[in-house]
């Protein structure tokens, strides 16, 4: 059973709330930020380095400063405004012309401890400590994490008299996507919400897990400074969207390859068939069909394999994942790549650049050979989740990602 609360959220004013609210952190490198912040971006709060000229090292004492600075500054001239009472809020986002309606809460942080909120994801220490400053310095939690839990039609229900009412925003970002938020402030609606995700047995990390992993050890440093802890402090609350199971979508996280461990093009091939089928296509782009079917180009042409029976476990969690087979009978066993997380040789390219990506970076030279995978399912997800295993490295890309600044929560 998971605890969540309402919250007294820090927003931009409604006539803000387009240029305020930005892409996460760690979508967009510094440079990148830089060029797309304007006056009142968050960017300047959750990008800081980009203050600075020329950029400055965004793990710098001056640059955690200058968050703490730049987070206080916006509040000063009203670019961000705390709600006078504790609401819940539905944010909805619209990605080609398919809309997924997610609830704004507090998560409780011994929900993550106790496994109540489970994970599908290794964390890296380094990662984890520099969200931990971000969110120490600031007593905020300035960017949700992104979760998913079971199907609820009360749950439902609720949202559905929220959206039906105007939008408190409405605004479409540079790329495309629409994004609005409506407020829901009415007590007893909000107290029905708690009660109902008392109910829910666990929620699910859909992306976010660093961000996850640094709020519930802030919150535990604050419960082990605190000898008048009591569970129920402000600081034991971290921020997130959490969407119903059947409203996402994963998409494709496909991966390049420099080389082909010392093989020519017609002995890598033949290597291929000895667990797949391999059908030779074209130059027309190719995406695979089904589980099991991969798409791969190499030298000007496209080809479908198909992983042959036996090859794979569709009765294990991990095992049935096409991540693991072609880790399993392409990177590892032919292309000596064992340790996706280190290797040099390899890079991973998301699904929302599309296979021509993939296609331009083997044209370039940069790559020798590409593969493009079929989306893992959220059922998959869960599943691994449920089970207590760790997804492979670069598994799953959600689309569309949440924009940070549409509201804040501050302990």
């Amino acid at each position: 059973m998971v605890r969540i609360k309402p919250f007294q959220g820090v927003r931009p004013p409604k006539q803000y709330a387009a240029e305020v609210a930005s892409r996460p952190y760690d979508v967009l490198n510094s440079v990148e930020a830089k060029a797309e912040a304007t006056e009142r971006s968050l960017l300047h709060i959750i990008k800081p380095e980009i203050d600075f000229d020329p950029i400055a090292d965004e793990h710098s004492a001056e640059v955690y400063q200058k968050a703490v600075e730049n987070f206080k500054l916006w509040q000063e001239r009203g670019w961000l405004v705390q709600d006078n009472k504790e609401c819940y809020y539905v944010y909805a986002q619209t990605m080609n012309g398919r809309t997924q309606y997610g609830l704004v809460m507090c998560c409780h942080f011994e929900d993550y401890l106790s496994g109540a909120i489970k994970k599908h994801e290794l964390t890296r220490p380094d990662k984890e400590e520099d969200r931990m400053i971000h969110v120490r310095n600031q007593s905020a939690n300035i960017e949700p994490v992104f979760f998913a839990y079971p199907d609820n039609s009360e749950i439902d229900a609720i949202v559905a008299e929220a959206v039906s009412k105007p939008a408190e925003y409405d605004f479409t970002a540079a790329d495309t996507f629409g994004h609005k938020l409506w407020v829901i402030d009415d007590q007893a609606t909000c107290r029905r919400i708690t009660e109902i995700f008392a109910t829910i047995p666990a929620l699910y990390v859909a992306d976010g897990h660093h961000r996850t992993a640094a709020a519930a050890r802030v919150g535990a440093e604050c419960k082990a400074n605190n000898p008048n802890h009591t569970g129920e402090e402000e600081y034991c609350y971290f921020l997130a969207v959490t969407f119903p199971e059947s409203h996402l979508r994963i998409i494709d996280y496909n991966r390049v390859v420099k080389d082909l461990n010392g093989l020519t093009e017609e002995q890598f091939l033949s290597a291929l068939e000895t667990d797949f089928t391999v059908e030779k296509l074209g130059a027309e782009i190719y995406t695979p069909s089904s589980l099991h079917n991969f798409s791969m180009y190499l030298a000007g042409t496209w080809y479908s394999l198909t992983a042959k029976e036996g090859t794979y476990d569709d009765n294990d969690p991990i095992g049935v994942l096409d991540v693991t087979v072609l880790s399993n009978l392409v990177l590892d066993k032919i292309l000596g790549i064992t340790d996706l997380r280190t290797s040099k040789r390899i890079d991973f390219v998301g699904g929302i650049r599309g296979l021509g990506e993939l296609k331009r970076r083997v044209d370039s030279g940069e790559m020798k050979v590409a593969f493009a995978l079929y989306p893992v399912s959220m059922r998959q997800l869960i599943d691994i989740a449920d089970t207590g295993n760790i997804m492979p490295p670069k598994t799953t890309w959600f689309e569309p990602k949440l924009r940070s600044g549409v509201v804040i929560h501050k302990f």
